[in-house]
C-alpha cells in the first residue's frame, strides 16, 4: 500500500501559541494515522487570514487557497473543532462554508475534487453536544464530496457546567483514545481502498 497523507484543520479560536485542546486531540488523531502509513500536516485555521466566503479564492490576502492546496493533496480530512453553545465553533463553519465551493470542482470526468477523499472528525468541549456537531460536520463534508468512514469521529467532553480542559484531563486511552485508533484505523483502510478504485465517473 502507498503512503497516504492527512490534513488536520484545527478550528480552535485561540491563535497560537496559546494552548488547545482541539488541536490536542487532532494531534493524537495524527500519531494514531501514523501507524497505518499516514504522513500528516496540522494546520491551526485561525492562525491564516482566511476570508469568509463561499469560493475558493476570495482575492487579495486570502490564506484559503494555500490551505486548500493542501487539502487537495491528502486523501483523509480531519476536522478539529470545539463545541461552544452547543455547535461547532465559527472557524469550523467558516472552514465548511469555503468547501461550499467544492461543488463546482470537478474533474475530466464530471466527479468532484473531493471525491475519493475520507472526511473524519475529532471534537472537544466541556458541555454535552459532541454528537450533535459530529452531526452537523460530516453531514457537511459528505454533502460536498468526502466519503465518510464507519466510526469516523472521536469525542471528549468534560463533566456539565465543568471547567476542565481535555488538555488538563489526562489521557483517555479506554474512552477517547480508542475511538482515535478506531477513526484512524477506519479512515486509512478507506482511503488506500479509494485510492486503489475510485468513483465512477458522473
Amino acid at each position: 500500500m502507498g503512503t497516504l497523507r492527512a490534513l488536520v484543520l484545527c478550528c480552535t479560536l485561540k491563535p497560537s501559541p496559546a494552548p488547545s485542546s482541539a488541536e490536542l486531540l487532532g494531534r493524537e488523531v495524527l500519531t494514531a494515522l501514523a501507524d497505518h502509513d499516514v504522513d500528516s500536516e496540522l494546520v491551526r485555521v485561525v492562525d491564516h487570514q482566511v476570508k469568509f466566503g463561499v469560493s475558493t479564492d476570495e482575492g487579495d490576502g486570502d490564506a484559503w487557497p494555500a490551505i486548500r492546496a493542501k487539502l487537495m493533496d491528502a486523501q483523509i480530512l480531519v476536522v478539529a473543532t470545539p463545541i461552544w453553545l452547543g455547535q461547532p465553533s465559527s472557524v469550523c463553519k467558516m472552514v465548511l462554508e469555503r468547501l461550499d465551493a467544492e461543488l463546482s470542482e470537478t474533474d475530466a470526468e464530471g466527479r468532484l475534487s473531493t471525491y475519493g477523499k475520507v472526511a473524519t472528525v475529532a471534537v472537544v468541549g466541556n458541555e454535552d453536544g459532541a454528537h450533535h456537531v459530529t452531526a452537523e460536520v460530516l453531514q457537511a463534508l459528505n454533502d460536498v464530496g468526502f466519503t465518510v468512514a464507519a466510526s469516523a469521529s472521536t469525542y471528549w467532553v468534560g463533566e456539565a457546567m465543568g471547567g476542565t480542559d481535555y488538555r488538563d484531563a489526562g489521557p483517555k486511552p479506554d474512552t477517547t483514545g480508542n475511538a482515535t485508533k478506531t477513526l484512524a484505523t477506519n479512515a486509512a483502510h478507506l482511503a488506500h481502498l479509494l485510492a486503489k478504485q475510485p468513483y465512477p465517473a458522473g
